[in-house]
């Protein structure tokens, strides 16, 4: 079943018009203009709300929304020629054929506006016929035209939306990859001029200690002034190797991103749900660990965005317990029962298996996410 999100939440509101429209009709169609017995009618009436509002809960191109959009347009079409005098009654056809664009492949809504537009001719010509006039062809076409053309227009509008919305999560996702691959990038720069450091270290720091080391041995064999210029040389010597052995030091301090950093940064690019951010304070994660918890938090975070339709916040807590590093990360959304792993989430789950960890999903409540790596000592 589909998630009650922005589409569906219009959908229902859309669904409440017509329900308006529907318990107005007894009461101001007289019951000479119905073909049907009135009860008979608020029966069709009941169960035309009915299939559209399960309709509406159904996840696209299902069997159960294929069916529910074939009940709803034989409904619709007989609520409207059992009443030929409701002139609003029409407004269904429109209804149904926005509601199609959600459900079903566009071909479906083709044959679900043609259907319609059959319906409201039988209408048109069944209200001439009540009222006694002779069926004008030219009537027909322009009544049904107009109402072709405002469910075409409909139809197209909800398609257009929805192509928004998709856009929207799209580009939130990227923004997504984007932060967590600057973060990643970032890492591995470091990682490269950590190395370039400690080659340097390893030439400058060997090349001055034997410099330094002649120089004493030079002095145990000398006296006087020649003995007193090889110790000031050795002394400069290692004034330089302690202000280059220093500087090292700083650079190589250098280490890992904090991961807080990293996840709120992955966090701070995606605008919808609001992703909410909490690291305890004795977490600690060393290069590998953090590069791995990133890519979690961004598979997190991107199904959100392309599948908790209800969700409004997602809350990713990092924690250290029985010797493990935890990742949770949970919407707010409504169940999706079974998780069927996609590509990044096996992505993930090998990325752990690797690291010695392990991930598991759960729809039960939403979507949740949790990770485990086994703690490391970072110095």
């Amino acid at each position: 079943m589909r998630r009650p999100g922005a589409e569906t939440a219009a959908g229902l509101a859309t669904l409440g018009v017509c329900v308006a429209i529907l318990v107005l009709v007894p009461f101001f169609v007289e019951p000479v203009s119905f073909l049907v017995p009135v009860w008979a009618w608020g029966a069709g009436a009941l169960a035309y709300v009915l299939v559209t509002a399960a309709a509406v809960l159904q996840p696209r191109d299902s069997g159960r929304a294929i069916a529910g959009v074939v009940a709803q347009t034989l409904l619709a079409g007989g609520l409207v020629i059992g009443v030929p005098g409701a002139g609003w009654l029409p407004i269904l056809l429109v209804f149904g054929a926005a509601t199609t664009t959600y459900l079903v492949p566009w071909w479906m809504t083709a044959l679900v506006i043609l259907a319609n537009s059959l319906a409201l001719g039988v209408s048109t010509v069944l209200a001439a016929g009540q009222r006694g006039d002779a069926v004008v062809p030219w009537e027909v076409v322009l009544g049904v035209g107009l109402y072709l053309l405002l469910q075409v227009a409909s139809a197209f509008v909800s398609a257009a939306l929805q192509r928004e919305q998709r856009m929207r999560a799209e580009l939130s996702v990227a923004h997504a990859e984007l932060a967590a691959a600057a973060v990643l990038r970032d890492e591995s720069s470091r990682a490269s001029e950590r190395l370039r450091i400690a080659r340097e270290l390893h030439d400058l720091l060997g090349h001055q200690l034997t410099v330094l080391t002649l120089e004493l041995e030079s002095a145990t064999h000398r006296t006087g002034d020649e003995q007193a210029a090889h110790v000031a040389r050795a002394r400069g010597v290692a004034r330089d190797l302690l202000g280059d052995v220093r500087a090292t030091v700083g650079e190589l301090r250098r280490r890992a991103p904090d991961l807080r950093e990293a996840l709120e940064a992955v966090a701070a690019a995606v605008p919808h749900p609001r992703v909410e951010v909490a690291v305890a304070d004795d977490v600690s994660a060393d290069e590998e660990q953090t590069a791995a918890l990133v890519r979690v938090a961004q598979e997190a975070v991107t199904n959100a965005v392309r599948h908790a339709e209800g969700a409004s916040v997602l809350r990713i807590e990092v924690a250290v317990a029985d010797g493990a590093l935890t990742l949770v990360a949970q919407d707010d959304g409504y169940a999706v029962g079974t998780v069927r792993p996609g590509h990044g989430l096996q992505g993930v789950t090998e990325r752990l298996a690797a690291l010695g960890g392990a991930v598991r999903f759960d729809g039960g409540a939403g979507f949740r996410l949790e990770a485990s790596l086994p703690a490391r000592v970072v110095s």
